[in-house]
């Protein structure tokens, strides 16, 4: 004889959720696709912006640049997008990034994120998905 127990059933949608919910905090801190996809907008306009660094990206359409960084920071906070630009070290390879211009970029993601709100915590996360790309982006000592 089944008996419809309703709270297996209860403890199944719970389990679920909380499964999914785990799955992607990080993409969830973000604001997941839009969230990112402004941040990313924010980033590239601030990247162009700042003298120090931005003739840089001069060559670079911002609106590709957008792409890239939302589907590289989606794919890697946990969203379902998926980053197939070119990697770190070939799209960095003939440009002489030395550990400065590496540590401004990343002070400019970081007040970028700041001025969006995102919480310190996804800020961290973040910082250190991103963190071990330096080893194929610096290439000046």
């Amino acid at each position: 004889m089944t008996f419809f127990k309703p709270w297996i059933a209860a403890a199944v949608f719970v389990l679920a959720g909380a499964a999914h919910a785990q799955t992607a905090p990080l993409y969830q801190s973000l604001g997941e696709k839009p969230g990112i996809a402004a941040l990313a907008s924010d980033f590239v306009d601030r990247l162009k912006a700042n003298p120090r660094i931005g003739k840089m990206f001069d060559n670079i359409k911002p609106a590709y640049l957008k792409e890239q960084f939302t589907d590289q920071f989606c794919e890697l906070s946990g969203g379902p997008c998926k980053y197939d630009g070119e990697t770190m070290k070939n799209s960095h390879a003939q440009l002489a990034i030395d550990k400065a211009q590496f540590n401004l970029v990343v002070e400019i993601l970081q007040g970028t994120m700041d001025a969006r709100g995102i919480p310190f915590t996804a800020q961290n996360q973040l910082l250190a998905k991103l963190a071990p790309m330096h080893r194929e982006i610096i290439t000046v000592e």
